[in-house]
């Protein structure tokens, strides 16, 4: 294992933004790029798949600015990949590993500036975990962030057996977790959601008891009322609307005023949350859910994050192979 460590180059490639902007425009590949230098309490990892989040282009965009890292910045989160080096103080994790999780704990507080969309990455051990034995390395990169977000978002709702959720946006990376997690993990009593029509099937094989085409109607005006309204698509004001008296709405959506009651949050990730849901990932409960354009190739990450901008991707975008 020593001779793996020994042979890792002290330049990778990367992709690299150096000013805010659009992806398409600010992106370039850096055949030459430092590879992150490994802390004590982090491995260094070879990144196999890589998964890309709406945070991503809004970082570029320069939407959080204030709280963002300096400039030149490689974006991504979500990592499935190799332990090619551990840090001195790493206890766990070792040589040989395949793990997978967000290499940042906060997300929008300083995230790390070597991200995932590269040859090699670095993350604290606390943040990883194994991979699913029975999932791939695609499958895997697709995970982390979607589902830690879901599962933040539940523990902050209190949702627990017997109460109805709903989820707005359900078809999203985080809608698709949010509904397997509330019906196969938590016992929701109701779980509905939303899409558009094209999108109906699929809500209800994740396990959505009502799937609403947002095309023909307003879920605000459906008599029924729900214990907890999960919004990943920034609609508080119209949850607030159909929240039972007591009940809670949460939204994922970092920016824009709220209509009370409705809360926002930021995850905060960790690596002991993933090895919690790896049971349900393993047993087949819980599934990665990957857009039908499947897995886009490193060299066409710039539209990649085009396809991701549109709003339309259901599930997961994961960049594989990375070189």
């Amino acid at each position: 294992m020593e001779n793996t460590a020994s042979s890792i180059p002290s330049k990778m490639k990367a992709w690299v933004y150096s000013e805010h902007g659009k992806p398409v425009d600010v992106l370039k590949l850096d055949l030459n790029y430092d590879v992150p230098q490994l802390k004590e309490d982090q491995v260094l990892i070879k990144v196999v798949a890589a998964a890309l989040n709406p945070v991503d282009f809004k970082r570029m965009l320069g939407m959080f600015i204030h709280s963002d890292s300096p400039l030149p910045s490689v974006p991504g989160y979500d990592v499935a990949g190799v332990v090619l080096k551990v840090g001195s103080q790493v206890r766990t994790l070792k040589e040989g590993d395949e793990v997978y999780g967000n290499i940042n704990e906060k997300g929008l507080d300083r995230p790390k500036r070597s991200g995932t969309l590269a040859e090699y990455t670095v993350a604290e051990e606390n943040l990883l975990a194994l991979k699913p034995k029975n999932l791939g390395f695609i499958e895997a990169a697709a995970i982390p962030l979607a589902i830690g977000t879901a599962y933040e978002g539940r523990q902050k709702t209190a949702l627990s057996a017997g109460k109805s959720i709903l989820v707005l946006g359900g078809a999203g990376g985080v809608g698709t977790m949010v509904i397997q997690l509330a019906k196969h993990v938590f016992g929701a009593s109701k779980v509905a959601a939303t899409s558009s029509s094209a999108k109906l099937e699929l809500l209800k094989s994740l396990g959505a008891d009502l799937a609403i085409d947002y095309t023909k109607d307003n879920f605000e005006d459906l008599p029924e009322k729900f214990d907890v309204i999960y919004d990943a698509v920034g609609q508080s004001e119209r949850a607030v609307k159909a929240i039972k008296e007591g009940g809670k709405v949460v939204t994922i959506e970092p920016v824009g005023e709220l209509a009370e009651p409705a809360f926002r949050f930021i995850l905060t990730s960790s690596g002991a949350m993933l090895e919690t849901l790896n049971p349900f990932l393993e047993n087949g409960k819980v599934k990665p859910v990957i857009d039908p354009r499947g897995t886009f190739a490193f060299s066409q990450i710039p539209q990649a994050f085009s396809y991701l901008e549109t709003g339309r991707v259901t599930g997961k975008i994961v960049i594989h192979p990375i070189p």
